[in-house]
């Protein structure tokens, strides 16, 4: 009778935990893609690849946070196959901030710092109220862990965002910004393999 009730008990807590992760899942996805549209269209005016480098990071959290959800419920292999979905994805974001950082090189054009300041501190404040919701959750399995992981670089990338806009200010160069893309897109690089590298041994011991 105590097994059995220490079982359902056991059972309760994990799918309360669940509900728990989904809700904070749900909250941070619609963050992430609301500041994706905000921030793309501020990089585009302001002429920043830096600040669309950034963004392209909030619309891959929010594919990251969508695939978390799909594979919350799911089996080892499903949620090893969401972080090899992941990471695959930031792979091909990195790759899309490397042909942006050419195109601004060819311009030569120095972004809108103030453009760059106000909008890189307004997904700073999103990425850090983000990752205090889901820190508590970060040792649950290997798609939470990537998500923390995302959003740690989300707050990384927008303080060198900061930096940047004030270094476009003072210098009036183009050359901060260039610096600051191609720190994010090695990031998303870093961040990939990583993800590549946790989920790659799960997947070949499910086939075998």
């Amino acid at each position: 009778m105590d097994d059995c009730c220490a079982s359902k008990a056991s059972d309760l807590e994990r799918l309360a935990r669940q509900a728990e992760q989904r809700r904070v899942l749900v909250v941070v996805l619609a963050l992430n893609a609301a500041m994706f549209l905000i921030e793309f269209t501020a990089g585009l005016i302001a002429g920043s690849a830096a600040l669309m480098a950034d963004s392209a990071d909030m619309f891959g959290d929010a594919s990251v946070y969508a695939l978390s959800l799909y594979a919350l419920d799911r089996s080892g292999r499903w949620k090893a196959g969401a972080a090899m979905a992941k990471g695959v994805f930031i792979v091909a974001l990195g790759l899309g901030v490397l042909f942006e950082i050419g195109v601004r090189l060819q311009t030569g054009v120095p972004p809108n710092s103030t453009l760059m300041l106000g909008f890189a501190a307004l997904a700073l404040a999103v990425n850090l109220f983000c990752l205090r919701l889901i820190w508590r959750f970060r040792s649950l399995d290997m798609n939470m862990s990537s998500a923390v992981e995302c959003s740690r670089n989300d707050v990384i990338a927008n303080l060198g965002v900061l930096v940047a806009a004030g270094a476009v200010a003072l210098s009036g160069s183009f050359w901060p910004d260039i610096i600051v893309a191609s720190v994010i897109a090695a990031l998303f690089l870093r961040s990939a393999v990583r993800m590549i590298g946790e989920a790659w041994p799960v997947l070949r011991h499910a086939h075998s």
